[in-house]
C-alpha cells in the first residue's frame, strides 16, 4: 500500500524553498486548508440548513446579489486570516474596500491575500459545483503598521502562491507556489486533505472550448471566428471540438487544467472591459495555468503582467491549453 501525503505534510516538506518565510507560508496555507473544510461542510449541508441556502437579499461591490452561503464563506476565510496571525490585510470580491487588520501582531505580518470565497455561487441552488479562489502576495507597506491599497494592487507577476478550492463531487485544493501544481483530494474519513493530484500539467492542447455563446453576437469578430474555428472540421483536430459551459469558473477550469481546453469569457458590446475581476480571479488561475504549462491572456496581453489600478477591475479572460489560447489570440489580432 503506498503512503498517503497529507497537504500538511506535503508543505512541509517543501518549507525549504522558501528560506526567508520562516514557515509563515506554511501556516496560511493550512488556514487556507482548514477555513475551506468548514465552507465545504456547509456546501454539502446547504439544502439542509435555511440559513444557508437562497439569497441573501443584498447585492456586492459588483452588483451581483449575494448569496447566503457567499457571505458565509467569507466571513469564515477572514477570521482564519485575521486569527491566523499571518495576514496583514485583505481584499476579498465579496467587500467594497480592502480590511486591514488591527491587531498588533497582525500589523507585524509580511503577508496579504486576496480572495473570491465563493465563486459561482449563483449555482449553489441548483448543485452544481462551486469553488474559492485565493492568492498571497508580499505586502509592500512597512511592517507594524496597517495594509494599505498599494499591498492589495500588485501586479500578478508578483504572488508568491496562488489556488483554488473545488467543491464538487469530491472536495479539492491545488495551488502553486511557482515550482509546479499540486493537487489535493479531501479525504471525509480523516478530514485532511491528501495528494492526488502531483506535478499537475495543463495538455498543450485540447477539444474541449467553454464559453457562454448566447453572447457570441456581441462579442468581437475575432471571437465569433474562435468559436466558428472550434465548431468546424477544418480545425486541427478535424473535427468539431466539445463545448462544455458550466458557468462556474473554478469547475470550469479545473476541467480544462485535466483535459485540455480553453476557457473564454471575452469583453463584449455590453461590457467592454469584460466581467471577471482580476485580482481575484485571473491573477491566480493564470499563475497556476502557466505553472501547468498553459496560458493566460486578455486576447492582447498576458495576464500577469496587467498593472492593476482598482480593487475590482474587470479584464477579458482567455486561459487553457498553450496551443489552443495561442490560436485564440492569433484570430483577435488579425
Amino acid at each position: 500500500m503506498s503512503k498517503v501525503t497529507t497537504l500538511n505534510e506535503f508543505i512541509m516538506d517543501r518549507q525549504a524553498d522558501f528560506p526567508g518565510a520562516s514557515g509563515e507560508l506554511s501556516r496560511i496555507l493550512n488556514d487556507i486548508a482548514v477555513a475551506s473544510k468548514i465552507v465545504s461542510r456547509d456546501v454539502r449541508k446547504a439544502g439542509l440548513v435555511d440559513h444557508i441556502l437562497g439569497s441573501q437579499g443584498e447585492t456586492n461591490i459588483q452588483g451581483e446579489e449575494q448569496q447566503k452561503l457567499d457571505v458565509v464563506a467569507d466571513n469564515q476565510f477572514i477570521k482564519a486570516f485575521e486569527n491566523g496571525g499571518e495576514i496583514c490585510g485583505i481584499a476579498s470580491e465579496e467587500n467594497d474596500d480592502f480590511i486591514a487588520f488591527t491587531s498588533e501582531h497582525a500589523k507585524k505580518a509580511k503577508y496579504v491575500v486576496l480572495f473570491d470565497p465563493l465563486d459561482g455561487s449563483s449555482n449553489i441552488d441548483v448543485n452544481v459545483s462551486i469553488g474559492s479562489i485565493f492568492s498571497i502576495y508580499h505586502r509592500i507597506s512597512e511592517p507594524g503598521t496597517l495594509a494599505t491599497l498599494e499591498d492589495m494592487l500588485q501586479i500578478g507577476n508578483e504572488q508568491i502562491a496562488a489556488g483554488y478550492v473545488l467543491y464538487g463531487s469530491s472536495t479539492m485544493l491545488v495551488y502553486t507556489t511557482g515550482r509546479g501544481v499540486n493537487g489535493f483530494t479531501l479525504d471525509p474519513s480523516i478530514g485532511e486533505f491528501c495528494l492526488s493530484h502531483a506535478n499537475m500539467q495543463m495538455p498543450e492542447t485540447g477539444r474541449l472550448y467553454a464559453m457562454n455563446e448566447g453572447n457570441i453576437a456581441i462579442c468581437e469578430k475575432g471571437i465569433q471566428e474562435y468559436i466558428a474555428y472550434c465548431q468546424s472540421s477544418e480545425n486541427d483536430k478535424g473535427a468539431p471540438y466539445s463545448g462544455r459551459y458550466i458557468g462556474s469558473l473554478v469547475a470550469d477550469f479545473h476541467r480544462n487544467l485535466i483535459k485540455g481546453g480553453i476557457y473564454i469569457y471575452p469583453a463584449t458590446d455590453s461590457s467592454p472591459e469584460g466581467k471577471l475581476r482580476l485580482l481575484y480571479e485571473c491573477n491566480p488561475l493564470a499563475l497556476i495555468a502557466e505553472q501547468a504549462g498553459g496560458l493566460a491572456t486578455t486576447g492582447r496581453e498576458r495576464i500577469l503582467n496587467i498593472e492593476p489600478t482598482q480593487l475590482h477591475q474587470r479584464v477579458p479572460f482567455f486561459v487553457g491549453s498553450k496551443n489552443m489560447v495561442e490560436k485564440a489570440i492569433s484570430l483577435l489580432q488579425k
